[in-house]
């Protein structure tokens, strides 16, 4: 009875945790700045105290242990303390928070009668027509009176020219790639700064990045405080990444960038310490020459320039308004790739340009900032490698990592994980997810683990890799070179928890650890479910029919003398899924009258089991009409919030479909 009473009452914490969420949380609201704080601290509090703990009670000593068991405890918990250092850091951001909303609402026309003059650059290097039309479509429906929009083709593609001049756009190239982007647009604003019309502010776009019609004016607005460098906007996108593609979870599960950009972007901006994330921003001329211009010293040169112009008493700020939707990696290669240089881009500038500790002219929150970046890459994705790895040390070899028993764990690690779930949740909103979590950064944990090694030890330079968009992805795929590492660790786990059932001999060590035996064989298990999901996020699903929306709206349909009234339920530039009809044949021929488009030819694909799919048969300018319903109306696109039934549902109809 004792021993039970002992072990129910290290969920005293738990419970303490979890009572006051559930006293305290229905009565606020997550923009009241002390219960923020309060929350934040008490989560900070946990984390250290389970921090504590871990150093001075769970780490192998040489007294009871071996070598090799203290050397790898020491590793794990050395890891395991620099990553909550960095979590420590966002909770100390995510206390604060800035709207801009109204701001921008109140200096629409702060420039009266002579609107400043805005270059729209869109940079291209080998993207599909259809990409690029997206973008141009959206730019040619800004609503902002003084703007030209130039296309910057580091590709050199006669074509684009023909494709410019029909949306109303200027196709600029250069005789070489050096410095990749940031060289690219430095090339276009140098020859720009010759002309009479030169540009008071620059606004940059990816060119899968579509244009709001309010984007440009929206970001102008905030140009009216002098000390304003840089204008940054978050980043949305239309289609799902692989992530939630693979796990058909797209409409259940928010995009692995949604918290950083609707979360941690406007609680760095309330310290002053708002970063630039390339597309979807614009920059103050007179500054960007002050600095000499984009900087070229990393692949990131995005973050670089928040830096520079900081130091030279410009501030980025931030307007959290969805203002521009673009394309979210498709594949799980670029997706992987991208993360793989956002991480060596800040290694560059810790090593060669910016470093946290020694550099000069950096103010202190800049310093912390800088710090925090760097400290996320080299712990967070490392952390989840090692965290595979200790419970094989234990099941092959004997080695104890960490000395704990369940009640232990209980008392000093589950008050922290809830108290983590519980605030960040309550903050976002429900982004953050067990599991999906961990899944998200274990796919990239290696490459990016990797570009760390690389960025801080080899002199480079380094190559800028562009995100392939567009292509062909109608063929399921699976990715076996990403897959690979994560099946043998599947295997090794699986034959790690078999292993000791075999043999009445071998692997005697499983009698060390007691009930910390408990601890470890939950540590596989859990390990062995994250590595299963992130095996089926490696079989790449197919992407038809792209772009599209899902968004319902009533449209009038015509067959022959018959008309219909139907729900519209995809929406694409060629091709819709209907519903609310019945009696057609496949192939039948018609039209089909859509808002802001007008009347489409349509062709009779299929019957589904709720209604049709149609071809679509727009002329140029109807297609046009689509893009721009589809990407630059005032909306946000993708989940804003993590659906626990919805994402079981999409797993379900996943695992049926394979």
């Amino acid at each position: 009875m004792l021993v039970l009473d002992q072990y129910t009452s290290s969920f005293a914490g738990l419970a303490v945790v979890i009572g006051l969420a559930l006293l305290l949380l229905p009565l606020a609201s997550p923009k009241n700045a002390w219960v923020r704080i309060l929350l934040l601290g008490l989560t900070a509090f946990l984390g250290w105290r389970y921090m504590f703990w871990r150093i001075t009670e769970t780490v192998p000593s040489l007294d009871k242990s071996g070598m090799i068991d203290v050397i790898a405890g020491s590793i794990f918990v050395a890891i395991e303390a620099l990553s909550l250092v960095s979590s420590t850091s966002a909770y100390l951001f995510l206390t604060r928070r800035k709207d801009r909303h109204e701001e921008a609402d109140r200096n629409l026309a702060w420039w009266g009668s002579n609107p400043p003059r805005v270059d729209l650059y869109i940079a291209t290097y080998n993207e599909e027509i259809e990409v690029l039309e997206r973008t141009l479509a959206g730019a040619q429906a800004l609503d902002y009176p003084n703007v030209r929009v130039f296309v910057l083709d580091d590709g050199r593609r006669e074509w684009l020219a023909e494709v410019c001049r029909r949306y109303g756009a200027e196709h600029r190239t250069r005789p070489h790639n050096n410095h990749a982007k940031a060289g690219n647009i430095n090339y276009t604003l140098l020859q720009r700064l010759k002309d009479e019309d030169a540009p008071d502010f620059v606004a940059v776009l990816d060119a899968d990045f579509v244009p709001h019609r309010n984007f440009v004016r929206r970001a102008v607005a905030l140009f009216h405080d002098p000390g304003v460098g840089l204008v940054q906007t978050p980043q949305h996108f239309f289609n799902p990444d692989p992530i939630q593609h693979n796990l058909h979870i797209a409409a259940a599960y928010p995009d692995e960038q949604r918290f950083f950009f609707d979360h941690l972007e406007p609680a760095r901006d309330a310290w002053g310490i708002a970063v630039c994330c390339g597309t979807s921003s614009m920059v103050r001329v007179s500054a960007l020459k002050e600095i000499g211009g984009l900087p070229t010293e990393s692949v990131t040169e995005d973050f670089l320039l928040t830096i520079r112009l900081d130091s030279h008493g410009y501030r980025t700020i931030y307007l959290n308004e969805a203002l521009t939707e673009g394309l979210a990696p498709e594949g799980l290669h670029e997706y992987v790739v991208q993360r793989g240089r956002w991480c060596l881009g800040m290694m560059e500038i810790v090593r060669k340009v910016y470093n946290p500790l020694t550099s000069p002219k950096l103010r202190f929150m800049q310093r912390l900032s800088l710090l925090d970046s760097f400290l996320f890459w080299t712990t967070t994705f490392p952390f989840r490698l090692i965290s595979l790895v200790c419970p094989l040390l234990y099941w092959f070899f004997g080695i104890i990592v960490v000395e704990a028993s369940v009640s232990d764990i209980a008392a000093y690690y589950l008050p922290y994980y809830a108290a983590v779930l519980i605030t960040l949740n309550w903050i976002s909103g429900g982004l953050i997810w067990p599991v999906l979590n961990d899944v998200s950064q274990l796919i990239a944990a290696w490459p990016i683990t990797r570009a760390v090694a690389m960025g801080l030890f080899v002199k480079g330079p380094h190559k800028f890799r562009v995100t392939a968009k567009g292509g062909d992805r109608t063929k399921t795929v699976v990715q076996w070179p990403l897959m690979k590492p994560f099946a043998i660790f599947f295997a090794l786990t699986v034959l790690g928890l078999v292993l000791p059932l075999m043999s009445d001999t071998a692997f005697t060590h499983v009698s060390r650890a007691g009930d910390g035996i408990r601890v470890i064989l939950f540590w596989t298990i859990y390990n062995l479910l994250v590595l299963a999901i992130t095996m089926l996020v490696c079989v790449e699903r197919p992407r038809v029919n792209r772009p599209q929306r899902e968004s319902v709206e009533m449209a009038m349909m015509s067959v022959g003398m018959q008309r219909f009234h139907s729900w519209v339920l995809e929406l694409g530039v060629d091709h819709a899924r209907v519903r609310g009809l019945s009696g057609l044949a496949a192939g039948a021929l018609g039209t089909i009258t859509i808002n802001d488009v007008g009347d489409i030819a349509v062709r009779v694909l299929e019957e589904t089991n709720d209604g049709y799919r149609l071809a679509l048969r727009p002329t140029s300018e109807q297609r046009n009409a689509i893009l721009r319903k589809l990407h630059t109306a005032d909306m946000r696109p993708g989940a804003g919030k993590g659906d626990l039934t919805g994402m079981v549902r999409g797993w379900m109809r996943n695992l049926a479909s394979r």
